[in-house]
């Protein structure tokens, strides 16, 4: 058992009541959470399990060399810390390890597991670890140093995202397979076994370079073990497995289910036709069985991004990867009574109820957003439910790289909205509350 980490506790928080506009509901308080200069800071990602179950702490990242022109590369090396947000936002560092990454807190909020990828860093190996957040000991649970069990790979540039599943014994993030000298060598999904601390290889791809797997939160039994993953058809990567190309040029990628085992593969029916477009952020509804995600309609810049919900679908060797053209799928536009739907980033609580989503319209000249603002949402019940969104504020980013943009998500309880802002120039994490839902 490792000891904690040795850092104070600090306090740095400020009301950021000027990311509000005349436009804003009333009552809103607006709070940034991290404020130091010097340091880059950034939520996980919107779907990411970072909160303990009672809505009161949460885990976030502290990048040691931020670097705007190179996201992807600050994104392999963080710092993870926990906000206490009832103990007037107190921050408190949980790892030292270099290439820490990927957290996920246990279901029951007791624990942190993390990896500790060091072959991103010259290193010839990787760790499952976990701190606890009663003692915040850490733990080593697992040592990969040698070819998962039943195969000839050894994992490396494991994904910036894990994903447990909601009893807490297991835990799924992708990994590259090559060897360094292999053209077009896969990528791969591993599920670690969080009880005999165990992992194994359940399915394998070259195009799946940026899977984002997601673990079912549904209470069923058989659902809890299905796993939604991103297909970037097209996608190409250089044999040490830097990505050179995300996605193909033309009809693009598709999302999928899949068994934790690598069984039951099913199909979402969105993407893949030249009007439509996957632009790679979804969800599971809450804790339900349906699944929310986000589409693009004509070309990049500027777009309409909708958002659709619909239930996977299985399919065989004549329907898989039709996207849209799935026969026999449901699809609801959740967004079909909005005007000019623009969502880009967004995230329901458990309920499947409440949603958040940030809102952009690209700059002309390019990928700046010159108009980025922050939106709550509700969604009834039913497979023809439409959202209702209310607007809160101008979040103050810079979308120049994918780390700049808001990434919002909700406390499980629903009532505090957080994201990112670079508007001082570094990337700080706010949080707003004080609002009501549609």
């Amino acid at each position: 058992m490792e000891p904690p980490v040795d850092a104070p506790i600090v306090r740095e928080s400020r009301p950021r009541q000027d990311l509000l506009t005349p436009e804003s509901p009333k009552g809103l308080r607006v709070v940034q959470i991290t404020t130091n200069p010097g340091h880059n800071n950034s939520h996980i990602y919107m779907e990411s399990h970072v909160f303990t179950p009672d809505s009161r702490r949460f885990v976030y990242q502290r990048f040691r060399n931020y670097d705007p022109e190179d996201p992807n590369k600050a994104a392999h090396d963080t710092i993870l810390h926990l906000c206490d947000i009832e103990d007037d936002f107190s921050l408190r560092q949980l790892t030292d390890e270099k290439g820490a990454k990927a957290p996920s807190v246990s279901p029951d909020g007791k624990y942190v597991y993390y990896i500790v990828d060091q072959t991103v860093h010259g290193g010839e190996k990787s760790m499952l670890k976990r701190v606890s957040l009663d003692s915040f000991k850490r733990e080593t649970l697992l040592v990969i140093d040698s070819p998962i069990p039943g195969t000839d790979y050894r994992p490396s540039r494991y994904y910036i995202l894990s994903t447990i599943s909601l009893d807490g014994r297991r835990l799924a993030i992708s990994a590259f397979l090559g060897d360094g000298q292999t053209e077009g060598a896969p990528y791969g999904l591993l599920v670690f076994d969080l009880v005999d601390c165990s992992v194994r290889l359940v399915y394998e791809h070259p195009e799946f370079c940026n899977m984002h797997p997601q673990y079912c939160r549904s209470k069923d039994d058989e659902a809890s073990h299905d796993i939604m993953i991103q297909h970037n058809h097209g996608s190409r990567s250089d044999i040490q497995g830097k990505n050179m190309k995300l996605v193909a040029d033309d009809i693009g990628g598709d999302i999928h289910v899949i068994r934790d085992d690598g069984t039951n593969w099913r199909d979402l029916p969105w993407g893949r036709d030249l009007e439509e477009h996957v632009h790679g952020h979804e969800c599971w509804r809450g804790e339900g069985l349906s699944v929310i995600g986000g589409i693009w309609l004509g070309p990049m810049d500027p777009v309409q991004r909708p958002i659709v919900e619909s239930m996977p679908v299985p399919t065989d060797e004549s329907t898989a990867h039709l996207g849209k053209n799935l026969p026999g799928a449901h699809r609801n536009l959740i967004t079909r009574e909005i005007d000019d739907p623009r969502f880009n980033h967004f995230a329901f609580d458990p309920s499947g109820t409440k949603m958040v989503s940030d809102w952009i319209r690209y700059a002309a000249e390019g990928r700046r957003g010159e108009d980025c603002r922050l939106f709550i949402g509700t969604l009834s019940e039913g497979e023809d439910s439409c959202l209702k969104v209310r607007y809160l504020l101008h979040p103050g980013c810079s979308w120049s790289g994918h780390l700049a943009h808001p990434h919002p998500f909700l406390s499980p309880d629903g009532t505090k909205a957080f994201f990112n802002s670079d508007i001082d120039g570094n990337l700080q994490i706010c949080m707003v509350d004080g609002y009501e839902y549609p």
